[in-house]
């Protein structure tokens, strides 16, 4: 997207030197509105950046005391201690012996996660769906592998501390828009700068699936024929573009110390070197079964790695899912049934109708940055519709980190992992549960945010007028 910069009052906007830019020409008549524009965003924004500075390193070790652990990969282990130092969990357990050194941490009783992971967002790239300067989650046409979600992250959102006062410490950051719509990146929700941010910089490219059926609803303005001729489009578009990218891909291969080589540099299928080496999967966003199934075959045909993410559909083709072993990210629980004849229940009992088929999951809250503070709450909602509580907690934790591939490092409290967890009053998949404290990679972070000051604002605003306990 355009990012403008106003130059002084007097001076035309110049586009910053960003990844995702593209140049555009401006007319004179516009040049005052943009600089309005940039002036406002100015002014606003020491009323949307969250004035919390990040968690300081850790510099020394620490110990949750006389908590519920509960490790995920494991047990609920009661009455525990969890030792972390220099980022990463030193130990867990009952019998564990503590130094001098060590600062305690008195839980009584208090339940102790990981930090909850959301496996497909837009959080960080967009603000204000609405306000069309906020969001940077696209780019411009329909082939954009190259655009990476990392490098437009704003640290300073007003979503991020409210995620993580929902418990959710790390997201993957999805850009959308187009056909390939660019490369996804795992993000910590706290830190000065994107760098800082960033955990795994590319870890999926992101396809829109085309819809293979027509449909016919008051919103669809293209005829039957139109649908499937714009269907058969962007299919062909995705495989010539898979084909371009394995060539430039093998060209460069051969011609590893640049002689004789035909081709510069090319960021777009650059961007496939890490889907072709199999350290990075293409992720489908694929709801419907058709769909699902084109691109099950569309991947085994050209041998890359598959997640399938929305997957409303995905237990009506559990066989071939197993198949391929192809997981799949649930696009949020909390939606409507996508045909009138399914049942009011079929997006609350998706997940346990995966967990019984045999196919890995995970839950996403798949909405608005604004919403990813709800993923715990996504994943009650499938506890209450029959997934077991221990399943619907590892859905938004470990199951999240094994399909993103970050297994070994997040997603479970164990020895040897990076000490990124939560401390929690009661059950997190009940609405009454509060996060009361968060690290990550062994930081403190905060877990102050704009709600929870405008809430402390308007309670002063009752006891003022004499209301008791508002």
């Amino acid at each position: 997207m355009k990012i403008m910069q106003a130059v002084g009052w007097g001076a035309a906007p110049r586009a910053l030197d960003h990844p995702t830019c593209f140049r555009v020409g401006l007319r004179p008549s516009l040049r005052l509105t943009t600089r309005a524009l940039a002036l406002l965003a100015c002014l606003a924004a020491p009323v949307w950046a969250s004035p919390d500075p990040p968690g300081a390193p850790q510099d020394h070790p620490i110990a949750l005391v006389g908590g519920v652990i509960h490790p995920v990969a494991g047990p609920e282990i009661r009455d525990a201690v969890l030792l972390f130092d220099g980022g990463k969990i030193v130990a867990v357990g009952k019998d564990v012996a503590l130094g001098a050194d060590v600062e305690r941490i008195e839980l009584n009783g208090r339940h102790v996660y990981p930090g909850f992971i959301d496996a497909f967002t837009q959080l960080g790239l967009v603000e204000i769906p609405m306000v069309k300067a906020t969001a940077d989650q696209n780019e411009t046409g329909r082939i954009n592998p190259n655009v990476k979600a990392h490098v437009a992250v704003n640290p300073d959102s007003e979503a991020i501390p409210v995620a993580r006062s929902g418990g959710v410490l790390t997201a993957l950051s999805v850009p959308t828009g187009g056909l390939i719509t660019g490369t996804s990146s795992l993000i910590h929700l706290d830190g000065w700068t994107t760098e800082d941010l960033t955990v795994k910089p590319v870890c999926a490219i992101h396809v829109r699936w085309p819809r293979m059926s027509p449909i016919q609803t008051w919103r669809q303005e293209m005829s039957d024929q139109e649908q499937l001729l714009s269907r058969d489009k962007a299919l062909v578009e995705l495989r010539e573009a898979v084909a371009d990218a394995r060539a430039y891909y093998k060209h460069r291969q051969v011609h590893k110390d640049g002689a004789g080589r035909l081709h510069d540099f090319d960021a777009r299928w650059e961007a496939f070197v890490p889907v072709f080496e199999g350290r990075a999967p293409l992720v489908v966003d694929a709801d419907e079964i058709q769909q699902i199934q084109s691109a099950v075959a569309f991947c085994e045909q050209e041998k890359l790695k598959l997640i399938i993410a929305g997957g409303y559909d995905a237990p009506e083709c559990a066989a071939l899912l197993k198949k391929h072993e192809v997981p799949v990210i649930i696009g949020g629980v909390h939606r409507l049934p996508r045909r009138r004849d399914d049942p009011y229940d079929a997006p609350f009992t998706l997940p346990e109708r995966l967990r019984d088929a045999g196919i890995p999951f995970c839950i996403s809250s798949a909405d608005s940055p604004s919403m990813v503070r709800n993923l715990a709450h996504h994943a009650g909602t499938a506890a209450a519709y029959d997934l077991s509580p221990e399943e619907a907690v590892k859905a938004i934790t470990l199951s999240a980190a094994e399909i993103l591939g970050i297994a070994d490092r997040l997603g479970s409290l164990e020895a040897g992992k990076d000490a990124t967890l939560i401390v929690v009053s009661g059950d997190p998949l009940e609405i009454p549960a509060q996060v009361e404290l968060a690290f990550i990679q062994g930081r403190k972070v905060p877990l102050d945010d704009r709600q929870k000051r405008l809430w402390e604002k308007y309670k002063e605003k009752y006891r003022r007028l004499g209301v008791e306990n508002p």
